[in-house]
């Protein structure tokens, strides 16, 4: 089980960095179409060669699509276009705020209830934001469009997530589900590429040796490798040491992004990172410790289980990157 936590920590940590170097000569969309096009491409082969008498329902089929679509080709993808102007660690910061947008819209859409440390968890987690992109430090133009895709982006992983636990159909091939997953979020992604010109201004011959690396180390290790680990997680670990990526994630971005990339890691930004992960880590303990003293409402045969707090749904990259 550590093993596998381990890996989740470091791998899906470290894929912001990976994003980073990978759009730096491949334009962000485009990126993200051949990472999840590849990777669901070789999961689908693998579940095909695992279990080939599988064979979804139309209706499987489609919550898989919707899923992936919401999960990778909306909240993925404006991760990778914040990072065009926003360091990786800060991205990741951003994205670790995803437990309190998955107990806001829980509230919202299933009424789910929100104790009072969880409240107080969003709070303190609005305020970490407020440090981070506070009008006392000149921030351009872009970069505040890029701030708000990363703020965005957690919102529609949330989204996404509340759907997959309390309304899609659970599948009966996991692999197979995050493979449609995959494929249709890579999907989504040719789409916008096409719509906001990122395929125009693709040049293959200008891609560069760490762009290319880097955009294999996401299809190989950041999606097959990560999402392996974090299926079996799912299945043999408490879903409270699973959540704890959530926490986990930016310190390592932070760390790989100061130390290969040269982001710079100012006071500000430290304390707005202190802020942040405690109210991230007050959030997933209390849901933790809520999980474990009341028992779950059932909520129908074809629904699938509710997902670790901040983790996402199976086939969706935190909006891990």
């Amino acid at each position: 089980m550590w093993a596998a936590l381990l890996t989740l920590y470091v791998v899906w940590g470290s894929t912001y960095l990976g994003i980073l170097f990978a759009i730096e000569t491949v334009p962000p969309y485009v990126m993200g179409a051949i990472r999840f096009a590849l990777a669901g491409s070789g999961l689908l082969l693998w579940s095909f060669i695992r279990n080939p008498r599988s064979r979804p329902s139309v209706r499987e089929v489609r919550d898989a699509a919707i899923v992936g679509a919401v999960l990778l080709g909306g909240a993925q993808g404006l991760v990778a276009w914040g990072e065009q102007t926003i360091p990786s660690g800060i991205a990741a910061l951003l994205i670790a705020l995803l437990p309190a947008w998955l107990v806001v819209l829980g509230r919202i859409f299933v009424g789910e209830r929100v104790s009072r440390p969880v409240a107080l968890g969003i709070v303190i987690g609005l305020v970490g934001v407020a440090i981070l992109a506070g009008p006392w430090e000149r921030t351009g133009r872009l970069e505040v469009a890029g701030l708000v895709a990363l703020l965005a982006s957690p919102i529609l992983w949330a989204a996404g997530s509340i759907f997959a636990a309390h309304r899609a159909v659970r599948p009966t091939d996991q692999v197979r589900s995050l493979a449609i997953q995959m494929l249709s979020g890579g999907g989504v992604m040719v789409v916008i590429a096409v719509l906001v010109g990122d395929f125009a201004r693709f040049d293959p011959a200008a891609v560069s040796d760490r762009s290319l690396l880097a955009l294999l180390y996401l299809v190989l290790v950041g999606s097959l490798v990560g999402y392996s680990a974090y299926i079996w997680l799912l299945a043999n670990a408490p879903l409270a040491k699973v959540g704890t990526y959530a926490y986990v994630n930016p310190v390592v971005a932070f760390a790989l992004g100061a130390a290969l990339a040269s982001e710079p890691v100012t006071p500000r930004i430290v304390a707005a990172a202190g802020v942040i992960l405690f109210a991230v880590a007050l959030i997933v303990t209390a849901r933790g410790r809520s999980a474990r003293v009341e028992p779950e409402e059932a909520a129908g045969g074809d629904l699938r289980p509710a997902q670790p707090a901040g983790a996402p749904a199976p086939g969706s990259a935190s909006p891990s990157p």
